[in-house]
């Protein structure tokens, strides 16, 4: 039996993690880096142990450090959350030497989907559908140029031992293959430390679909359904629905076998992720494999009423699955909060969260690291906060999404709600028209307010606040306490001001 759980990880997703164990009455273990000190996930946990300076070449992705700090607080399981170490195998086979349980994968699995090609070759040798393209890493330019024109452009170059957008190259026409072709190589080693690249066609409006699924070590495989991630920018997930709006029974059964077959072909073992490109003929393609807990598992979670990281720690005991495929329960919504500024190209908006009001009501989720007088770092991912939201229908689970992120507050950091707001807004979204494509074609291209548009519209609202509050002064009951002498002005709009901080 588990109890004692080291989570190798960070924010909100590590405390996820430490919520369902502190159901079970599993203790748990936090590591931090030094800008993590005060960090959610390091007050909320059991006990907690510094690991390294901000970088996190020297803490999170640190081996040596968080095995020692396992090895010393006498923990029985790692879960990796995440990102960092999750879908590193030398970390699950550290894990193994040093007699802790690793909750994932084996290493044989992780080491086999976390090469793109290697993973592609395993897929077609198991007969799983997958994109026209190169088996292997292309050795330079001019063999990509070979194989483009064999397969036809437009073409996309992506690295071998990547992920999340990071060494990816959309090339439409051939001469700018060369150039692209060496800046992917370049971001991947950049990102990855391999500069392996490999080339498969484009596939026009594709729509990115995933299938959930979950192995034990008895030889159960299962799929818990579907989740659209269709709504990106840069190739990164922005929102995340479950089921997809566009997939029926019959699809959703044979992109589930499919998914189970991939996840048999290299002894699965845990919660894992088969991706699919999805075309305009409702034909589906592999993509990858995420060998590890998705950030976007709250909406299957919402839509099957399963606890994933309690069937991992279950699994990881040794124990035979409990999950059980079954119709999707009602429509979730999950909209991820950045810390970022969308109008000025997403770019990261560290700082000290001076206030925050997170929404709440009936079918709400907030899975957040942060709170308020939290200083937001530049140093790792500026995702602070997952919003999800459950309904009985899609269009209900929108129309609450939308609400929500209208209750949702955060001062002192910049943030992307009011873009997530123009999306759950958008009537394509509402129509289902979710391609991967969706944010270019219909929001990017929306015209930006120049400058001298937003001081006019900065002095109109300074002028309208002021006429509403003199308008609302002058209906309110002027007594005070007593009921005899009038109340101040300077009182009433003091009064009005704390009422107007908090915003609805």
């Amino acid at each position: 039996m588990i109890r004692r759980v080291l989570v190798a990880n960070r924010s909100e997703i590590a405390v996820r993690v430490m919520r369902t164990c502190r159901e079970l009455g599993i203790e748990t273990i936090a590591v931090y880096s030094e800008p993590d000190r005060t960090a959610l996930h390091t007050v909320y946990a059991t006990e907690a142990h510094p690991i390294g300076p901000a970088p996190s070449s020297e803490s999170y992705l640190r081996v040596d450090r968080i095995i020692d700090v396992a090895k010393r607080a006498k923990a029985d399981a790692i879960h990796p959350g995440y990102g960092f170490l999750s879908e590193r195998a030398e970390f699950a086979e550290a894990c193994a030497e040093a007699g802790i349980i690793f909750i994932g994968p084996s290493p044989h699995a992780i080491r086999t989907m976390g090469s793109k090609t290697v993973a592609r070759q395993t897929m077609i040798e198991a007969g799983v559908p997958v994109v026209p393209g190169t088996a292997d890493p292309i050795a330079d330019a001019t063999e990509a140029e070979k194989v483009a024109q064999e397969i036809g452009y437009p073409v996309m170059l992506k690295a071998a031992a990547g992920g999340g957008g990071r060494g990816m190259r959309l090339v439409r026409e051939p001469k700018a293959l060369a150039s692209s072709f060496t800046a992917a190589q370049r971001e991947a080693l950049a990102s990855f430390g391999d500069d392996s690249v490999y080339l498969e066609r484009f596939i026009e409006r594709p729509r990115h679909v995933e299938v959930q699924v979950f192995g034990d070590s008895h030889g159960n495989v299962v799929h818990l359904n579907e989740r659209e991630c269709s709504i990106q920018r840069r190739n990164q997930k922005v929102i995340e629905e479950a089921p997809s709006p566009v997939v029926d029974p019959d699809l959703r059964a044979r992109m589930g076998e499919v998914a189970v077959r991939a996840a048999k072909a290299v002894d699965y073992v845990g919660a894992g992720t088969v991706e699919f490109l999805l075309d305009e003929d409702k034909n589906f393609y592999f993509l990858e494999m995420n060998t590890r807990l998705q950030v976007e598992h709250p909406v299957t979670e919402m839509t099957t009423g399963y606890d994933l990281v309690k069937e991992q720690i279950r699994v990881a005991e040794g124990h035979p699955l409990t999950v059980k495929p079954h119709a999707p329960q009602g429509h979730a919504i999950e909209a991820r909060i950045y810390a970022e500024s969308p109008e000025r190209g997403y770019v990261p908006s560290p700082g000290k969260i001076r206030f925050i009001r997170m929404p709440g009501g009936y079918g709400v989720r907030v899975d957040t690291g942060v709170y308020a007088g939290y200083e937001v770092t530049p140093f790792y991912d500026s995702l602070i906060t997952k919003l999800v939201v459950h309904a009985e229908d899609r269009a209900t689970a929108i129309r609450r999404l939308d609400r929500a992120l209208a209750e949702y507050v955060v001062n002192g950091i910049d943030t992307n709600i009011q873009f997530l707001r123009r999306i759950a807004q958008h009537p394509e979204y509402a129509a289902a028209n979710t391609t991967t494509g969706f944010i270019d074609q219909f929001l990017d291209a929306t015209p930006k307010p120049s400058a001298n548009n937003v001081e006019v519209a900065m002095i109109a609202a300074a002028i309208k606040q002021y006429e509403h509050a003199h308008e609302l002064t002058n209906q309110f009951v002027t007594a005070d306490e007593d009921g005899e002498k009038p109340t101040s002005r300077w009182r009433q709009l003091g009064r009005m001001d704390a009422f107007n901080r908090y915003e609805f």
